[in-house]
């Protein structure tokens, strides 16, 4: 419940900035697999010849809930902005475990770029953000590369799924190095993973932690400092190992904020978001 409110907080704060001069559409098809249709909402600039950089905006809900539609008013901000911008659904734990949310967002990255010239995308130029779940699953588009796999079957598979930079918002960044997790927490990563145990390759495997070096795109985290179910000691963790691999990166720990907030903090953190993707994405 809580990330719905988080999603729903964002989108209404983007929203309020939302122009009619982009286009928006709903339940695009970006992929298909184990019969199931993988959808996005899409919106960008109705004028300018780009290309656009584009960013993909993913929810949260412990792997296992949440919506895409809670993104629109911040996709349709995005596009208002400069940007091509899609919020994307995924498959949902324990129905389907790890690693099919990893391989449905590379699919969404892949399918983008195969539109690329219709939608004048700039492949170069990639972006990915979320909360809580999608944070984990924004850093894994950014850290991951082709050779680790995990690309799965859903199309498009001549395309690129990296993108060029990351916002993360309080989500799992590092599952080996942490053992603080609640039973909540560990209710939520067992559901997900199958398992808690930081020594299984599975856990691993689904560490974004696991896949940093020195060629990873920047990446942004913010992080309450009283989070009680993603431990920010996980966010620490990703933040040293990716500093000492030499990596651009910033770790902003919001003092007295839990897992989510709203009003004018998350307008000032939104606004740091854009300001990041700007730098990184259209210099």
């Amino acid at each position: 419940m809580k990330h719905l409110l988080f999603c729903l907080l964002f989108s209404l704060t983007c929203a309020a900035f939302a122009a009619d001069d982009v286009s928006f559409e709903k339940d695009v098809v970006y992929g298909k697999t184990k019969g199931v249709d993988l959808k996005l909402d899409l919106s960008h600039p109705q004028s300018g010849d780009g290309p656009f950089p584009c960013v993909l905006c993913i929810h949260g809900g412990g792997w296992a809930a949440g919506s895409k539609n809670g993104y629109d008013g911040m996709i349709k901000d995005f596009a208002k902005k400069g940007y091509v911008a899609a919020t994307i659904e995924y498959r949902f734990a324990p129905a389907f475990q790890f690693p099919a949310q990893v391989e449905d967002v590379k699919c969404a990255v892949r399918y983008l770029r195969s539109r690329a010239k219709e939608l004048h995308i700039n492949t170069d130029k990639f972006g990915a953000m979320g909360e809580s779940a999608g944070g984990h699953l924004s850093l894994m588009l950014g850290l991951m590369n082709k050779e680790d796999g995990l690309e799965g079957d859903g199309g498009n598979a001549d395309q690129s799924s990296k993108v060029q930079a990351v916002v993360n918002y309080f989500g799992p960044g590092d599952f080996v190095g942490n053992t603080e997790l609640n039973p909540t927490g560990m209710w939520i990563v067992a559901n997900f993973l199958g398992t808690v145990d930081a020594k299984s390759p599975v856990v691993a495997k689904a560490s974004p932690s696991t896949y940093i070096d020195k060629s990873d795109p920047p990446v942004l985290t913010f992080h309450g400092a009283n989070d009680p179910l993603v431990p920010l000691k996980m966010s620490q963790n990703l933040h040293a190992l990716l500093k000492k691999a030499g990596v651009e990166e910033k770790l902003e720990v919001e003092a007295g904020l839990g897992h989510g907030w709203r009003g004018k903090d998350m307008e000032r953190t939104m606004k740091e978001t854009v300001e990041f993707f700007d730098k990184h994405l259209k210099n």
